[in-house]
């Protein structure tokens, strides 16, 4: 790597043992360590770090902030890794054009903090907002709570800077908010998860933040009555801003986590949150709140300012946390399915908790079926629990892929999902997957080991 390192400026590569057991994964259970760490700080020098390596076949891993759940940074062949964070700077935040203009190091939540001091909004909100990169986020497509109204990451990439295999530089889209020349090709690198190039900067769309926001918070008996709920919400027209469940393992892992008092009431909870101008919100939480206790909610309650409404997701944001606080290592599998099979996943999650002994603990985005399947387990280093965790996972994915469902819906792919990619997809949308990659990575060299290869 001296060749490197005499290219770039000073301190840019990085071969010491820390740095490189810092670089060797995210946070799923695998890991392997990379023969250097380099952190770049412009598309030109991500661009020499990529010639370099395409000449000598050297396999290069992007890593953003490294809180995936799936393995997605994991340098399973070695290699570099391709650090972003330093490229960490709001380039512009234009009001008259709706857009922002962004480097991948910049962490999401610092993002929506700038542009809400503007008046503006960027919906996209992935629970792991405070330390998550907005490379990231492009690169698994991150959701949220709020993709029922506004949708994924991909719905705000305007523009892309990205760096490809050989090190040409490549720049789509732009900031226009709509833009039907040529092919998408910010669709194909949204989602892609390192496999096509390195993103080096990004133009997203902003809207206009909602004046005001209200939530509903409702207990119910169990996962069937507040599944009903969530149709009932949509059938009568509603269209919220976000719509979460929770089961009953979840409750009370929060329940023994926060204290018996401060989580909600009954065998599961929903969660309904709108927005915009204030007398409609605070109109439209309270017809919610009536439909909801007329359905046999145990316990509804309103929260209609600011304050109120971020005392409740901050219990939303502490279920992760509480089932962590039990002890047991969880593997976060962020399933989707028809939003009509939301009672049949919720009834399948029990159903492999009492064949594997493991429990299970569902919760997540109800409005778009978007339910994160929680297998709970007490290890996952040995053989044995490895085997039995992969025939929990067989079963789960088998049957929400037969429901027409999806292997992930926010998290991504990479390492933990790579053995099902095969049965998620058609052979021919797989063989488009190979050509689109040996086009724009002939030697295989972005992201090697993962769900695509050449």
């Amino acid at each position: 790597m001296a060749d490197l390192a005499s290219a770039l400026p000073p301190g840019r590569v990085t071969v010491q043992e820390e740095a490189l057991q810092a670089h060797a994964g995210d946070k799923w259970h695998a890991a392997a360590l990379p023969e250097a760490v380099v952190r770049v700080e412009s598309a030109e020098e991500a661009a020499e770090v990529l010639r370099f390596a395409h000449c000598r076949r050297i396999p290069v891993t992007t890593r953003g902030s490294g809180v995936g759940y799936v393995g997605g940074c994991v340098p399973v062949c070695g290699g570099i890794v391709l650090s972003t964070m330093a490229m960490n700077r709001i380039c512009e935040i234009n009001k008259a054009d709706g857009v922002a203009v962004v480097e991948p190091g910049v962490i999401t939540g610092d993002l929506q903090d700038e542009v809400r001091r503007q008046g503006l909004f960027y919906p996209p909100d992935p629970a792991s907002l405070r330390e998550c990169s907005i490379g990231g986020n492009i690169a698994t497509n991150a959701g949220g709570p709020r993709c029922l109204k506004y949708g994924v990451t991909r719905h705000y990439v305007l523009g892309l800077e990205v760096v490809l295999a050989g090190g040409r530089i490549l720049r789509a889209g732009g900031r226009c908010h709509k833009n039907k020349t040529g092919f998408d090709l910010l669709g194909m690198f949204v989602g892609s998860e390192g496999l096509l190039g390195v993103v080096t900067q990004a133009t997203l769309r902003l809207l206009p933040h909602p004046p005001a926001r209200a939530m509903v918070s409702a207990g119910w008996r169990g996962m069937d009555e507040a599944a009903a709920a969530v149709q009932a919400i949509l059938g009568a027209g509603h269209l919220p801003s976000a719509l979460e469940i929770a089961d009953r393992f979840t409750l009370e892992a929060a329940r023994e986590h926060l204290g018996a008092n401060l989580a909600p009431e009954g065998r599961a909870h929903l969660l309904v949150e709108m927005d915009g101008h204030a007398e409609n919100v605070c109109r439209e939480a309270q017809w919610v709140s009536e439909m909801l206790a007329g359905l046999g909610a145990l316990q509804v309650e309103e929260a209609l300012t600011e304050e109120a409404c971020e005392r409740i997701w901050g219990l939303r944001r502490e279920f992760s946390y509480g089932l962590k606080a039990t002890g047991l290592v969880k593997l976060n599998e962020d399933v989707v399915v028809p939003r009509s099979r939301l009672v049949d996943l919720a009834h399948f999650a029990e159903k492999l908790q009492e064949e594997s002994g493991f429990p299970v603990a569902c919760f997540g985005h109800a409005g778009d079926g978007n339910l994160h399947v929680n297998i709970m387990v007490p290890e996952t280093e040995s053989a044995e629990a490895r085997r039995k965790i992969d025939a929990v996972l067989d079963r789960l994915f088998c049957q929400v892929l037969a429901w027409g469902g999806t292997l992930s819906g926010e998290h991504g792919i990479g390492l933990a999902k790579k053995r099902w990619f095969a049965a998620a997809l058609p052979e021919a949308a797989r063989q488009v997957h190979v050509e689109l990659k040996r086009a724009l990575d002939p030697r295989g060299i972005l992201n090697p080991g993962k769900f695509v290869s050449v």
